[in-house]
């Protein structure tokens, strides 16, 4: 008659060779909470920082928008694009402000020379860019006058000559102040500087922070400076995408793919970017710790079957079979992982949780990893403790009631 092993019968076997030793089984399982709860808390920074970024992405540079003109064919040709066209764009749904420009070559910055009130003996020559402008270049390029003021659509409209610096061009030029009405010479047509920029925040016009902006008028008269160049956008949260589509349209009606759009990427493809990025840089962590994780079943277990031999030895002799000892080390091996797996689990969500919070994100993490954790750990175990099951069943009862060694 063929020995048969009742599940209750091995569940019992189960749960006292795991009981037996409480201190070991402890420190087994918490190999395997340390790999699960590494993957989960990899999982979900990962995601909860490339949420973070895009959201942040989103709240700054998803806002701007840049087209760029190309020059007329011909010198006589009418411009690509019109200066008045930009009151266009700036009438369309979502624009919150907009301004164009047009900047000297480079090679051919004109000759720059400031005379102060103050040290009329003081002469400062630097060949620096300077830029043709509309009024709304400052809300546009994200920047802010830190003395005097920009110029604006009266100054436009008479055609004064008038000049804002940027401020490394001022500091260049040796102008700390304007209250004294101080003049720069462009290739020696003086301009009253009105105003001096504070920093640039789009980084893409951080040009402006050494030119000479004056208004594009009068730059067109004194230094024929031509159309317009450049067109810069700033748009509310969301409306980049559609404004970069109409933008070359109300620029130019009759041409509009002509015009070079530079709008910024889809946020939701950044944010899946950096995630895939950071769970790829710090997966590896965790699956070294799961695999650290299961090297400490698969050893504990194979001292346990060690230790065992005379009771594996005995129950050979009252008749059960190898795959009965096999199964019962091999379910030991899968209860402790399983164990490691579910306590693993919830300390992950735990802590990406306290990492969010003290670093003032909302956290995110998808239900996928914390539920197929307790089965990864499960299936470590049974990995793990393949070997040690197999060389327990393999024992025969002679050698094993003898006892190791």
């Amino acid at each position: 008659m063929r020995s048969r092993l009742d599940p209750r019968d091995l569940a019992g076997e189960v749960l006292a060779g795991i009981a037996v030793r409480p201190a070991r089984t402890v420190l087994t399982v918490l190999g395997t909470v340390l790999g699960i709860g590494a993957l989960v808390t990899t999982l979900g920074v990962a995601t909860t920082a490339g949420n973070q970024i895009a959201g942040r992405f989103d709240a700054a540079t998803a806002t701007e928008v840049t087209v760029d003109i190309p020059e007329p064919i011909a010198p006589g040709s009418p411009p690509v694009v019109a200066w008045e066209s930009l009151d266009d764009l700036a009438r369309l749904n979502g624009v919150e402000a907009a301004a164009a420009y047009v900047t000297t070559q480079p090679g051919k910055e004109p000759d720059v020379r400031a005379n102060t009130v103050r040290d009329p003996g003081r002469v400062l020559d630097r060949v620096l860019p300077v830029v043709g402008a509309t009024a709304d270049l400052p809300a546009a390029a994200r920047t802010t006058v830190a003395a005097g003021r920009f110029f604006d659509t009266g100054h436009i409209t008479r055609r004064d000559r008038v000049a804002v610096l940027g401020a490394q061009a001022a500091e260049q030029l040796g102008l700390t102040r304007i209250d004294n009405q101080p003049a720069v010479f462009v290739d020696g047509t003086p301009f009253t500087v009105v105003g001096v920029l504070a920093a640039v925040g789009r980084p893409d016009q951080q040009a402006l922070a050494g030119s000479v902006i004056v208004p594009w008028t009068a730059g067109a008269d004194a230094l024929h400076l031509g159309p317009a160049r450049t067109v810069v956008v700033t748009t509310a949260l969301g409306a980049a995408a559609l404004i970069a589509e109409q933008a070359p349209v109300a620029l130019s009606p009759n041409d509009p793919a002509a015009l070079t759009v530079n709008a910024p990427p889809d946020p939701a493809a950044l944010r899946t970017g950096v995630a895939d990025d950071i769970s790829g840089l710090l997966l590896i962590l965790g699956l070294v710790s799961l695999v650290v994780g299961g090297l400490g079943i698969a050893n504990v277990t194979l001292v346990t079957v060690m230790e065992r031999t005379a009771e594996i030895g005995l129950r050979r002799a009252l008749g059960a079979r190898r795959r009965h000892i096999a199964a019962q080390f091999l379910l030991e091996s899968a209860v402790i992982g399983l164990l490691g797996g579910v306590i693993g689990a919830s300390l992950g969500v735990v802590a990406v949780v306290l990492v969010s919070v003290g670093r003032g994100w909302t956290p995110v993490l998808s239900l996928a990893p914390v539920l197929a954790a307790p089965v990864a750990g499960a299936v470590v175990g049974l990995v793990a403790g393949l070997y040690p099951a197999l060389r327990s069943a393999r024992l025969q009862p002679v050698e094993a009631l003898r006892g190791p060694g």
